[in-house]
């Protein structure tokens, strides 16, 4: 038995777009502009009604700041 973890399933599908969007080589940092992140993760948050808009704009705020010290681009890492 396993809990089932909104946020998790959240970063991981975050992952898996980044590594998709990318246009980093295979294997890279998988950077995506922060925008694109920023959207994505809204909307796929806004989705599951176990995530606050609160808890969105913390977590989207963190991530902004990261993305900012690489020229507004997001990496996996900063997740």
């Amino acid at each position: 038995f396993s809990c089932w973890n909104p946020l998790q399933s959240l970063l991981s599908s975050m992952k898996q777009a980044c590594e998709i969007l990318t246009r980093d080589p295979e294997g890279g940092a998988a950077r995506i502009p922060f925008e694109t992140f920023s959207f994505l993760y809204s909307y796929l948050a806004g989705i599951d009604e176990e995530i606050s808009e609160t808890e969105t704009e913390a977590f989207l705020e963190g991530i902004k700041e990261q993305a900012d010290k690489h020229h507004g681009m997001v990496l996996i890492r900063h997740f």
